[in-house]
């Protein structure tokens, strides 16, 4: 019997996908190739082309595609029962999803499903191969990934910059691919951000301080110099330019990329079906040093990371820490934790050491009230001030007189400790080749020989450390004219303060440390508190 002729007009979707991974794989799909090969079927096939819907550059794995969905919201209209692609692998890589789509989402919306070269047409019937081909397209994508992300770990190996856009302060260098030149038209904004940072300066008052100043953010700079981010930057108000957040100050606070280092893999997709992204733990960092040219010290990158580490959040009642990350107690080398005596009548702040408290009692209490901390460091900063603009050569040689002694009374118990390490190593480096003599003589079992080898292994590691540590102290403790200059000329900056801030002392104090007091019998209270100023050290 002679079959009807099929009067059913078949509005029909073109849809078209190629990713970055296809082309690395070299398939013959380009958008240009499918677009000839679906345009020619329509046109044999009778069937009426309502539009094209095309994702170039996106995964298969992912159903998220803006095109892709927006052919879904055409089916939802009633706009589309057909959809025409060049294969199943075009509709997707992921063999749950796309059979989802296949046999379940376009029968129920009575679209008709063509996949040409898989020769796939849901009029005829479900096929009965079309299962094992989105199997065979899943597995295609996963060793794609894996091969990708096998190139990348080369690339992390070699320290190369591989993100769309170079870190504000550099650009790409043009002759070496993954390689980092500094960008001498933008560097200053990195670096005024760490000396805000250095000099005491919180990420919301260095955002508030570069909108102020309107300094251009990276992302305009981006749009100015290659035209990207035009959705958000075209037509957008002057203001736009300049729209630092806290979260990119805090960002670039962090970058090792400003010291020389390279660090990446901090965060990877779920797996090559779900892009989302997820932090990786730390030790799973790739992290390659001295990959170009550091626009930041190490000095001052660390510093900055101390002061982050230690920045207090504000109180309930307003204030802040100002001291938070500079005192220190003097026995133990902890920070003293701030509270506040709420039962006298007139309430008031006060320090002790953090060792001492929350009933570790490791340490004694190193109490002292803020308002007393407060007056004695201001009183120190003052007369130093008046001295720098009063006599600035006088000050000078007193700093250097100053520091002499000082070096010389910490060389000599950095030699003791180092003489006393050095004596130590040289005992366990005798102890460990005679046990090794008993062992192989069989005075003394395998079992203690192991036990024994690896205590005098540690022990050997730690000493290396420590001597390591004090040439480096020793070495690093030479005092410099030009670090007393550098001193005088911060004072000069702060013309008789009437107030202390965070970002003065951080600016001017290394760190404040503070004695146990002493009380005498008459009950008098004693107490000792050494201040340390940057580049000087202690002075008196």
């Amino acid at each position: 019997m002679k079959q009807p002729y099929n009067t059913t007009i078949y509005n029909t979707a073109l849809y078209l996908r190629l990713s970055r991974d296809d082309e690395l794989q070299g398939e013959s799909g380009s958008i240009q190739t499918q677009r000839m090969m679906l345009r020619q079927y329509a046109a044999e096939h009778g069937l009426t082309v309502v539009d094209e819907y095309i994702d170039d550059g996106w995964s298969g794995t992912n159903f998220e595609r803006p095109s892709f969905q927006r052919m879904i919201d055409d089916i939802e209209d009633g706009k589309i029962n057909c959809v025409v692609t060049k294969d199943l692998s075009r509709l997707g890589r992921n063999y749950i999803l796309t059979g989802q789509y296949t046999e379940i989402y376009f029968p129920s919306k009575g679209v008709r499903y063509i996949a040409i070269n898989d020769n796939v047409d849901t009029i005829n019937g479900e096929s009965e191969l079309a299962p094992f081909l989105n199997i065979l397209n899943e597995m295609h994508a996963r060793q794609t990934s894996k091969k990708v992300k096998a190139a990348m770990h080369t690339r992390f190996a070699n320290g190369a910059h591989y993100g769309a856009y170079a870190p504000l302060g550099y650009v790409k260098d043009p002759d070496k691919k993954g390689h980092l030149l500094i960008d001498p038209e933008t560097r200053w904004i990195v670096e005024k951000i760490f000396d805000l940072a250095v000099h005491g300066r919180g990420a919301a008052s260095i955002t508030r301080i570069l909108v102020e100043e309107k300094v251009p953010t990276p992302g305009w700079l981006n749009y100015e110099r290659y035209g990207t981010f035009a959705n958000i930057y075209a037509g957008a108000p002057a203001e736009k330019a300049y729209a630092w957040t806290i979260a990119q100050v805090k960002s670039i606070l962090k970058e090792e990329t400003y010291i020389g280092h390279s660090i990446h893999n901090k965060q990877s997709n779920i797996s090559f079906k779900n892009k989302k992204k997820v932090r990786k733990p730390q030790e799973e960092w790739y992290r390659v040093e001295n990959t170009h040219e550091a626009i930041i010290s190490e000095e001052v990158f660390q510093k900055v990371q101390e002061l982050i580490a230690s920045r207090r959040r504000k109180r309930r009642n307003g204030t802040t820490q100002i001291f938070a990350g500079l005192i220190k107690c003097a026995d133990c080398g902890w920070s003293l934790a701030y509270g506040e005596n709420k039962q006298n009548k007139n309430p008031y702040g006060y320090y002790h050491c953090s060792k001492n408290g929350q009933g570790l009692r490791q340490c004694s209490m190193h109490y002292i009230r803020y308002d007393v901390l407060y007056a004695y460091v201001l009183a120190r900063l003052q007369y130093w001030s008046m001295l720098a603009q009063k006599d600035e050569d006088n000050l000078l040689k007193r700093l250097l007189n100053a520091s002499d002694r000082e070096r010389n009374s910490a060389k000599k118990k950095q030699a003791a400790e180092l003489k006393k390490a050095e004596k130590r190593k040289a005992e366990v480096d005798g102890l460990f080749a005679k046990m090794y003599e008993d062992w192989s003589a069989g005075r003394i079992t395998e079992y203690n020989f192991n036990m024994l080898s690896e205590k005098y292994q540690n022990e050997q590691k730690e000493l290396e450390t420590k001597i390591r540590q004090l040439h480096e102290t020793m070495e690093a403790a030479v005092q410099t004219a030009a670090d007393a200059e550098k001193w005088i000329a911060l004072m000069k900056q702060y013309v008789n303060p009437v107030e202390l801030t965070a970002e003065l002392l951080n600016t001017l104090i290394e760190k404040i440390t503070v004695h146990e007091a002493v009380k005498g019998e008459d009950g008098s209270r004693e107490q000792e508190v050494e201040i340390y100023y940057r580049f000087i050290g202690k002075i008196d």
